[in-house]
């Protein structure tokens, strides 16, 4: 008999708002007897059907509902479900590379599918989605007919569905370094190690946006380059970039991107961000731009308070190295910074370093990465352009 749960009084509200997770602790019973990551169905406390999902005791999510009527997961959901996410990509004009799957955002929870030109990566990050690995890929497979499906589950959250991370071939054959092409600029992406999947789809809209700030520019600072996105981008239209991050593998690739490109204003310094902007501090340095683009300073609510200090540290004294008039291009990928409280951060640096700071454009992720309106964990992207007087 497949488990049944039925959900404390009050707890259903959010989940029939559409939000795709059930908690433990909302849990007023389970009835039934099934296997660990089978798909369960979730009542509400007087008896009401509100969906169904898969299961696992070993999570503080017990259930992530996707299906919301008598349906099941067999092939023709897979299919349905990863051609409806790749149709609405399309119709925004994606082509190339994007977030081919976007999880609870394209009602597929815990399932990520990124595109690399002809190669897919995925990440698994539930028990149930990892169970049916091998039926995604042959779904994945008929609809996109990649070269290659290359998996990424080497994350730490996946220790909390009790599961090891994992990297490893799934389809075909994947190369190192995957060429893609985004805002016409030519990319190798490191798909084997590269950060997270290889390479930050959800900013390829706000890397072609800092063109305009970066026009003309003598000299443009990217800090936390990652793999150069935003130093490429405005190599296109300053005249000096330097790119800098505290890996050398991540530096290596800004170097060989940039010769891909033909770019020969982008220069690398390796080291850490925080005492890098300390030295060019010290030295009286200014740039007409500073780009910030720090990896999560923030996994979990607990470091929510450390983190504020590291985003106020990081942008305080960026905003003391540009140049009256220059740009600082700030963001924050961390769903637990929410936007109020970025800005206040922003409020209280720019108060701080003794300059005038006008807001110029805030964006978010790209559209490929939609949010839900009931999930604020799918609205996580904070993207800042001031003016520093």
């Amino acid at each position: 008999m497949c488990y049944r749960i039925y959900l404390k009084k009050n707890e259903e509200k959010r989940i029939v708002a559409g939000h795709s997770w059930v908690y433990a602790n909302e849990v007023a019973r389970i009835e039934g007897k099934d296997k660990n990551g089978s798909l369960a169905s979730v009542f509400a406390h007087d008896g009401r059907f509100i969906g169904k999902g898969y299961i696992n005791h070993a999570s503080k999510i017990l259930v992530r509902v996707f299906i919301r009527n008598d349906g099941v997961d067999d092939r023709a959901f897979y299919l349905d479900a990863i051609a409806r996410a790749k149709n609405y990509r399309e119709k925004l004009g994606y082509k190339n590379c994007y977030r081919a799957v976007f999880a609870e955002a394209d009602n597929l929870p815990a399932l990520i599918v990124d595109k690399y030109g002809d190669y897919l990566v995925i990440q698994c990050l539930s028990l149930g989605i990892d169970q049916r690995k091998k039926l995604i890929c042959e779904c994945l497979s008929e609809i996109f007919k990649p070269k290659g499906i290359y998996e990424r589950s080497d994350v730490s959250v996946r220790k909390k569905e009790g599961l090891p991370e994992v990297k490893e071939l799934l389809y075909g054959e994947v190369p190192d370094y995957c060429p893609i092409e985004e805002n016409g600029i030519k990319m190798l992406v490191d798909v084997k190690n590269g950060q997270k999947t290889g390479y930050f789809l959800d900013q390829k809209e706000n890397r072609f946006a800092i063109r305009k700030y970066c026009a003309g520019a003598e000299n443009v600072l990217d800090c936390f380059c990652n793999s150069g996105g935003f130093s490429l981008n405005a190599a296109t239209v300053a005249k000096n970039v330097i790119a800098c991050d505290i890996s050398p593998l991540a530096l290596k690739n800004v170097e060989d991107n940039a010769r891909l490109n033909g770019f020969k204003n982008v220069t690398t310094l390796q080291g850490d961000v925080f005492e890098v902007l300390r030295g060019f501090r010290r030295e009286k340095r200014l740039f007409d731009t500073v780009i910030l683009d720090p990896p999560a300073f923030c996994k979990t609510a607990d470091e929510v308070k450390d983190a504020y200090r590291g985003y106020k540290d990081v942008n305080l004294t960026a905003m003391k190295i540009v140049r009256s008039g220059g740009f600082l291009i700030t963001c924050s990928c961390s769903h637990y910074m929410t936007m109020p409280l970025f800005e206040k951060m922003l409020i209280e640096a720019a108060r701080e370093s003794g300059r005038r700071v006008r807001s110029v454009e805030v964006k978010t992720q790209a559209p490929d990465h939609p949010s839900l309106l009931c999930a604020d964990e799918t609205q996580y992207l904070k993207f800042f352009i001031l003016q520093v007087e």
